[in-house]
């Protein structure tokens, strides 16, 4: 594949999205950019927060029978649902995963928009999407799934990048031949042996886990204190600089 790739979104699923967002918001020192009126007819409501020029989103179910809940109900609460990467040409993106045997679940075609999701059973951990916006090869440009002025909502006051995703499994090195099968970036090693994709703007990295799953976010913060205490006041347990969120593990560093 001859185009760039770059982590757009990183989506996470909770039961109801209050508190999770609010509390995502206020601990991180985040601001919501945009609530999606498109994902109703999905059955969900949803909510996105800008960190840096990424994405991060929290959608909920609303009604019974949505994938969202499902989700919830197979890994009892589990968080990391999607990962979002945009990209010159999510077509061939679909060509390359369904040669290798990865299905497509949903294409999202609605102009200057495109996006396709792959399912995620085939993915294995969260579902993958590949996504272009006409004109968007500025990062702070249009991009209509966060809504018309996005970027007017970046703070890095106290969060200043989300650097990287944990992704969890049995066979952490398969896991990561897999995606960087699908991707289509290499994986290098951590200085521990770790398995490690390296995109422009974030790192994916697997560690061993009890199953396949988006376990853990990694976020750039400038005090790593006061976001730990903004996170016990809101009734979090915080260890190691780290606490749970929608199923997911915020690990907060410099």
């Amino acid at each position: 594949m001859s185009d760039s790739v770059r982590l757009r979104q990183i989506c996470l699923v909770a039961p109801h999205l209050e508190p999770a967002i609010g509390d995502i918001a206020g601990i991180m020192g985040l601001e919501v950019c945009y609530r999606d009126p498109n994902v109703a007819r999905y059955g969900l409501e949803n909510a996105l927060l800008p960190v840096d020029t990424i994405l991060l989103e929290v959608v909920a179910p609303f009604q019974d029978g949505t994938a969202a809940g499902r989700f919830i109900a197979k890994t009892g609460g589990r968080g990391g649902y999607m990962a979002i990467f945009s990209c010159d040409d999510p077509r061939e993106r679909q060509r390359n995963a369904e040669a290798i045997g990865v299905r497509t679940s949903h294409v999202i075609d609605r102009p200057p928009y495109l996006g396709v999701q792959l399912h995620p059973r085939d993915c294995r951990a969260a579902f993958i999407e590949f996504n272009r916006t006409d004109d968007s090869d500025n990062i702070g440009g249009p991009y209509p799934p966060a809504g018309p002025d996005w970027h007017k909502a970046i703070r890095k006051d106290v969060t200043e990048a989300l650097t990287g995703v944990v992704m969890q499994s049995p066979a952490p090195d398969d896991l990561a031949q897999h995606w960087s099968r699908i991707i289509g970036l290499p994986v290098s090693k951590r200085g521990d042996g770790a398995p490690v994709i390296a995109l422009p703007n974030c790192r994916f990295q697997f560690v061993k886990g009890a199953s396949d799953a988006m376990s853990g976010l990694t976020f750039r913060v400038k005090d790593p204190a006061r976001v730990g205490a903004a996170a016990q006041a809101r009734g979090y347990t915080v260890t190691a600089n780290s606490f749970v969120v929608a199923g997911v593990t915020f690990q907060i560093e410099t």
